[in-house]
């Protein structure tokens, strides 16, 4: 993308500087992205390229089993220990009272 420094119009407009998209630039990149998003579409639909010969046969492939269950729990470990909270101070806070608490 060229860039256009800053200048001012013949009617005395001042114009900023910028970027400008080549002369045939947003024709190219638009037949670049409609090329892309075919190429997409293609191996979406032909099941994002897994070369599966069971697939076109008609045959189900079998997918794994989970081997796992839940709830998971851990028979040799002792019963986790529940943190009891502690003051951190031995005397208690007053807060001043305001005229708005009453």
């Amino acid at each position: 993308m060229p860039w256009i420094a800053p200048y001012v119009r013949s009617d005395g407009t001042p114009v900023r500087g910028h970027s400008r998209w080549p002369t045939g630039a947003r024709r190219e990149m638009t037949i670049f992205a409609g090329f892309a998003l075919a190429v997409v579409a293609l191996v979406n639909a032909t099941g994002n390229g897994n070369g599966n010969a069971s697939a076109e046969s008609g045959e189900v492939t079998p997918r794994p089993q989970s081997t796992v269950r839940y709830p998971i729990r851990f028979d040799d470990a002792p019963p986790p220990r529940i943190a009891q909270p502690r003051p951190t101070v031995s005397y208690p806070v007053r807060f001043p009272e305001t005229e708005g608490s009453r």
